[in-house]
């Protein structure tokens, strides 16, 4: 299906401007054989844009660097958040201003998943 641009800001002059076709899950997913998709539950990355019911691509060959949001077991439970390092310890942060969530070390028994490469979002139509 053909991409159309569509302002945030002011209407464009040019109005219509239809790009070369997009498939939008082509342009999240680099890594086809090493992506997954993760239903989020939570709000503890509002700041970066991740909301409630969200479905992430989480991708296993991503870069697993600081500040980057990542898809994590810890003591069991699987969780999303902002890898960190404060003292020579890795740890997972929330990104949630409005609302208090923990900080989450890292132990030998962590796993990371993956790199969280997009999200997708669907509105309410009704």
């Amino acid at each position: 299906m053909p991409a159309m641009r569509a302002s945030a800001g002011f209407p464009s002059p040019a109005g219509d401007d239809l790009e070369d076709e997009i498939d939008p899950i082509a342009w999240v997913v680099r890594h086809p054989a090493s992506t997954f998709w993760w239903r989020v539950e939570g709000d503890c990355l509002w700041d970066v844009g991740i909301r409630d019911g969200d479905i992430i691509a989480v991708d296993r060959a991503g870069k697993r660097r600081l500040g980057r949001a990542v898809l994590a077991v810890v003591e069991g439970a699987v969780t999303a958040k902002i890898l960190r390092k404060r003292d020579g310890r890795y740890y997972l942060a929330p990104a949630n201003s409005r609302e208090s969530y923990p900080d989450i070390e890292l132990t030998e028994d962590s796993e990371i998943w993956g790199v969280i490469a997009g999200i997708v979002r669907r509105y309410d139509l009704e």
